[in-house]
């Protein structure tokens, strides 16, 4: 039986490791101090859900660190972003030091793993990143090796103008309402026809939507826990949208 990596594991084997740049220059990998266990206690009581065992080691090793992109902090205190409306329960673990922000996404039934996803303001996009803080560590040290092949470089440098270009994969008000899936049907009836919905259940890497369409006072919905989200066109655009000229 293999044993599973922890995020730990791969902070551990970074740290053992030479970290260039895919210039060729030496990255700086520097490990913020752990936290000690009134500390972890205190961030818990914060959370939306207990930290789980190995989550907790790692705490206890690091909060977080510089390097290879502008800082990790997993208790997310270091960062000051709204995400109310798109997470709940947010947990923003690393930026780009652009305003971009990778947010870990907590629920009160979160228990050993949480996605992470990209929330991006130029362009105005959120994108599924990976499915676990261990995947996304292991994705973003590969930003400081050889061959520096990446699913966080793919997400943060293409797949994001990909989405703000082509808005792939939306539903409409209407659509959904006369679905047969359970959750979208019932998320519509929350909504009106000013909306259309992205489905994330089942996104690959990459894959979201452009939560500031309509401008950075666009208004976005989110169903529950559900990675199943919505936003609203712009009224002078709903008649266009259903061909009522």
């Amino acid at each position: 039986m293999s044993v599973e990596t922890t995020p730990l594991d791969i902070v551990r084997d970074a740290r053992s490791r030479k970290l260039v740049s895919a210039d060729g220059e030496s990255v700086d990998f520097v490990l913020s101090p752990g936290l000690s266990a009134f500390e972890i206690a205190k961030l818990e009581a914060e959370l939306p859900c207990t930290i789980p065992p190995s989550i907790r080691e790692l705490l206890e090793f690091c909060r977080g660190f510089s390097g290879p992109v502008e800082l990790v902090d997993f208790t997310g205190a270091s960062f000051d972003v709204e995400l109310s409306d798109m997470f709940p329960h947010g947990l923003p673990i690393a930026a780009d030091g652009f305003g971009n922000f990778w947010v870990a996404d907590l629920a009160p039934d979160s228990r050993d793993v949480a996605p992470i996803y990209f929330h991006c303001h130029d362009a105005p996009v959120l994108l599924y990143q990976s499915a676990s803080l261990s995947d996304f560590l292991a994705e973003l040290f590969k930003l400081a090796e050889p061959p520096f092949a990446s699913l966080v470089d793919d997400v943060h440098e293409d797949r994001l103008f990909q989405v703000w270009r082509d808005n792939p994969g939306v539903a409409t008000f209407e659509e959904c309402v006369a679905s047969s899936d359970d959750v979208l049907k019932a998320f519509a009836e929350r909504l009106d026809e000013t909306y259309l919905v992205i489905d994330m259940r089942e996104s690959e890497i990459g894959f979201g939507f452009s939560w500031g369409r309509y401008g950075p006072q666009t208004v976005v919905r989110r169903h529950g826990t559900e990675p199943v989200f919505a936003y609203q066109i712009k009224r002078g655009w709903v008649s266009r949208l259903l061909g009522r000229d």
